[in-house]
C-alpha cells in the first residue's frame, strides 16, 4: 500500500467513525443537544475539530449520514417501482414508499439508530430541509408518488398534500419507536420488521382511500 493509498484509507475510516458516532448521538439526544466536539470525542478522535475538517459543518455531517443510508434505500425503491409500473392498486405504490425504508432499518441489525436519527431530523426546524432535499426528492420516491396520484385522480390536491404529510409522519414515527424498543429489549407491536411494514401498508392504504368529508 502506497503512502497516498494508506492516507486515503485512514481518512475514509475516520469519516465512517464520525458518521456512526454522530448518527448514534443525534438519535439518542437530538441534533441541537450534540456538539461537533462531542461527536469527535465519541468517534475516538483526539482532534476535537475533526467534524469541521472532514465535513465542514454539522449540516453537512447530517447530509452525509442521510446520503449514506439513502443510497441503499434508493436502490431498493427503484427496483420496487419498476415492478409496480402500470399498477392501479394504491397499496402497490404505498409499499414502494414504506418497504425500502423499513427493510433498510431491519438490515442494520440491533441496535440501530437511523430510524430515530431520521425522526429527530424531521422535527428539527434547522435541519429538516436537508432531509427534504436528500430524501423526499429522490427519483424513485417521485415516481412512486406519481404512481399513487394516478390511482387517486379524484382526490383534491390539498387533501393529497395533507395525507402525504400524514404518511411521512406515520412511517417515520412507527419505525423510530420500534427501533427504540428493540434497542432497549422492550415490547413491540409486531413480531418482525416485515410485519411492521405490512401493518404500515395496511394503515396507509386505508388513509389514502378514506372518504373526504371536508376539504382543508
Amino acid at each position: 500500500m502506497t503512502g497516498t493509498t494508506a492516507r486515503a484509507a485512514r481518512i475514509s475510516a475516520t469519516r465512517e467513525q464520525l458518521l456512526s458516532a454522530a448518527e448514534r448521538l443525534f438519535a439518542e439526544h437530538g441534533v441541537a443537544a450534540v456538539s461537533n466536539r462531542q461527536v469527535s470525542e465519541a468517534a475516538g478522535q483526539g482532534n476535537n475539530t475533526a467534524v469541521g475538517y472532514h465535513f465542514g459543518s454539522k449540516g453537512e455531517l447530517i447530509r452525509a449520514i442521510v446520503r449514506k443510508h439513502n443510497e441503499r434505500i434508493e436502490q431498493m425503491r427503484t427496483e420496487m417501482v419498476e415492478r409496480a409500473s402500470g399498477s392501479t392498486d394504491v397499496r402497490d405504490w404505498v409499499a414502494c414508499m414504506v418497504d425500502p425504508f423499513v427493510h433498510h432499518i431491519a438490515g442494520l441489525g440491533v441496535p440501530s439508530w437511523f430510524g430515530r436519527f431520521y425522526a429527530q431530523i424531521g422535527t428539527d426546524p434547522v435541519y429538516r430541509e436537508i432531509m427534504t432535499d436528500e430524501s423526499l426528492h429522490s427519483p424513485s420516491l417521485v415516481r412512486a408518488v406519481v404512481g399513487l396520484n394516478n390511482c387517486l385522480s379524484g382526490l383534491p390536491l390539498e387533501v393529497r398534500m395533507e395525507r402525504g404529510d400524514m404518511t411521512r409522519h406515520l412511517v417515520v414515527l412507527v419505525v423510530a419507536e420500534r427501533e427504540r424498543a428493540l434497542a432497549e429489549s422492550g415490547p413491540t407491536a409486531r413480531a418482525s420488521w416485515q410485519q411492521t411494514a405490512t401493518g404500515l401498508n395496511d394503515a396507509i392504504a386505508g388513509l389514502w382511500l378514506a372518504a373526504v368529508s371536508q376539504r382543508p
